[in-house]
């Protein structure tokens, strides 16, 4: 009995471990876990974006610093930025507890508080503006999802890129910020 009781307790950790996505980017390595239990619809819209190959080849498209990276939505074409097609936006869950905070992910969106498709971003400070604070529209904030666990000096190097307009979009990396591939990681 002993011996069950032990072997259960090893593997107590192994059903503790969260999901994890990794990002390869063309600045190194980015380590997201995610939050499945406090933002399950948004951390399942994530992965079958990620699962699907979606952000594969997609750029880092918004970049400010001491603010926040955003990706997940735009490819390069004949050097130009193009929009990929996008399934039907996720309902917003920022009211889950988590904060916007160095580090976190969240979903990206329009004004319309459950508009969020494939964007995300990475807070590269407190950001507590943008944290649930009621559920009206100006109140709905940006539901995270996710935290960087590796790679947050990849994040601090992508923020430091020089930025400008492209193709009517402010604050684009002028050197192409390449997400080569995502994996999820179980």
């Amino acid at each position: 009995m002993k011996k069950i009781v032990g072997i259960a307790l090893l593997m107590l950790p192994l059903f503790a471990l969260a999901a994890k996505v990794e990002l390869q980017t063309n600045k190194g390595l980015i380590t997201i876990e995610l939050e499945a239990q406090k933002a399950p619809k948004s951390v399942d819209n994530f992965t079958r974006y990620v699962k699907a190959g979606h952000y594969d080849n997609t750029v880092f498209h918004r970049v400010i610093d001491g603010f926040m990276i955003q990706g997940g939505g735009f490819v390069i074409q004949n050097g130009t930025l193009e929009q990929k097609p996008t399934r039907t936006p996720v309902s917003n869950e920022a009211d889950n507890g988590l904060k916007n905070v160095i580090g976190t992910v969240a979903m990206a969106r329009t004004n319309d508080p459950n508009s969020a498709t494939s964007q995300f971003f990475i807070n590269l400070v407190n950001n507590d503006f943008l944290d649930f604070r009621s559920k009206t529209p100006a109140g709905w904030g940006y539901t995270v999802f996710g935290k960087v666990t590796a790679g947050m000096d990849v994040v601090n190097r992508i923020a430091k890129s020089r930025t400008g307009f492209v193709g009517g979009m402010q604050d684009v990396p002028m050197e192409p910020i390449i997400i080569q591939k995502a994996t999820y990681k179980p």
